[in-house]
């Protein structure tokens, strides 16, 4: 394996799955997972989602660059942030609420469990 890696699509073979059809609340949301590296508790590729609305909870610290598309993350006071393409921001471990898929939405992402 190369010490540098480019971040696309290309690199890996893609994953699909939908989420835990308990936690969905609106929509049909279908995932697809480029990932790129998973070692020692970090995950790092590209992560793909059709429209659909679903529950979250994180226990683990993401970095997110929105490449495409709109998403609303929606915590559990209330408050809405939306994600457009340019947008960058970390969820950290404890967030709990929605996540909105408005238009189909492509990420990077690194994880860290």
């Amino acid at each position: 394996m190369s010490l540098i890696q480019r971040v696309t699509r290309e690199a890996t073979p893609a994953e699909t799955e939908r989420p835990d059809p308990a936690k969905v609340l609106a929509g049909d949301p279908v995932h697809t997972t480029w990932n790129l590296e998973e070692d020692d508790g970090l995950y790092c590729g590209l992560w793909q989602s059709t429209p659909g609305k679903w529950r979250v909870a994180y226990v683990e610290w993401e970095y997110v660059h929105i490449l495409q598309g709109h998403s609303i993350l929606t915590a559990a006071d209330g408050t809405e942030t939306h994600l457009r393409a340019g947008d960058s921001f970390i969820i950290r471990p404890g967030f709990e609420g929605t996540w909105e898929v408005v238009e189909t939405t492509l990420k990077d992402y690194v994880i860290r469990t």
